[in-house]
């Protein structure tokens, strides 16, 4: 903990915001401080008014609600600079970032390699570590600093589904917040150990239906509440564990060609089925969201993945609507 108490210290500790998950190791070695817009956005009391102040600025109702939601929180937090990853995320990055642009924010492309490609990605970091004016051996030294806390995430996610100890919804808030670490790393690592120490104490959760969870996290604020009142449990949250970074790594361009989420459908499904091979799963969710060009993947993960699967769509932040509540119950009950 010293080191990492010693790597986010510092006088100049501004505000880096990205659209997602961006090597952030880069950001503490620069002791400034990384902040998810996603994460800001569907965790905001009001997430539905952010969307609305982006639809007062012109936004279409047919644009994607994430990207409403950024926009939005991109103006009210008060940022030195933001990432925006215009290749392995969303396909209105651009325009996304032209807007913010527009009102002034000063704004850094990032992208990942279609191809997967490590010397591709390393250019990509170093040009980031030249804006963040770090060295190699700074942001190495970040990411070692983070093993322990990674760790931590790994030990919740395997007590979520080996040991039967922790439910859906709380693997999705501690791996979801790996993103930025909730924007205070020794806050979150506290957190979590307090959290895991807790639910070692518990009974195991006796499940009626298991259930993988693929996809970007969703824009219910309740759908992990509505599976688990039905009986069923999410023991595998696709994207969300990708936050946490769980495969190992010697460096940190190793580190994020393992990371499987920007690199497409495919990258994505070799991961996909060792886990819900290994998880004991007896059917899919997949979440997609409105105006979104990975809807389109859906039909890959359909056909690729032998299992009960059923597709969700969300388009506004807000709690599960009863077709949708209809539909999970069907779901659930076919598979008990």
């Amino acid at each position: 903990m010293d080191v990492l108490q010693c790597l986010i210290k510092g006088d100049n500790m501004g505000k880096i915001g990205f659209t997602t998950s961006i090597p952030m190791e880069l950001i503490i070695a620069a002791k400034k401080i990384p902040l998810d817009l996603n994460n800001i956005f569907i965790t905001d009391p009001k997430p539905q008014a952010l969307v609305e102040i982006a639809e007062e600025a012109g936004y279409p109702r047919t644009a994607c609600g994430w990207i409403k939601g950024m926009y939005a929180v991109a103006l009210i937090e008060d940022l030195e600079a933001l990432i925006a990853v215009l290749h392995g995320d969303c396909s209105n990055t651009q325009a996304l970032m032209e807007t913010l642009q527009l009102k002034g924010l000063n704004i850094i492309p990032f992208a990942y390699p279609f191809d997967r490609d490590p010397e591709n990605l390393k250019l990509q970091i170093e040009k980031l570590m030249k804006y963040f004016k770090v060295n190699w051996e700074q942001v190495e030294a970040a990411r070692e600093s983070l093993l322990p806390v990674r760790a931590l995430c790994h030990e919740l996610d395997a007590m979520t589904w080996k040991d039967n100890l922790v439910s859906g919804s709380e693997n999705h808030y501690y791996l979801v917040s790996s993103s930025d670490f909730n924007r205070d790393l020794v806050q979150y690592q506290d957190e979590l150990q307090l959290f895991i120490k807790k639910a070692h104490a518990r009974r195991p959760y006796q499940d009626k239906v298991r259930l993988a969870y693929i996809g970007v996290p969703p824009i219910f604020t309740d759908l992990y509440k509505v599976l688990e009142s039905l009986g069923a449990r999410v023991v595998y949250n696709e994207v969300q564990r990708q936050f946490s970074m769980p495969g190992a790594s010697n460096n940190i361009v190793e580190q994020y060609i393992k990371y499987t989420y920007p690199y497409g459908a495919f990258a994505r499904l070799e991961d996909i089925q060792a886990e819900v091979a290994r998880r004991n799963v007896d059917g899919i969710i997949h979440y997609t969201q409105s105006f979104c060009y990975r809807q389109i993947e859906d039909l890959i993960f359909r056909e690729k993945l032998d299992l009960p699967f059923l597709t969700l769509e969300g388009d506004r932040p807000g709690r599960v609507d009863a077709r949708t509540r209809m539909r999970l119950e069907a779901f659930v009950k076919m598979l008990i």
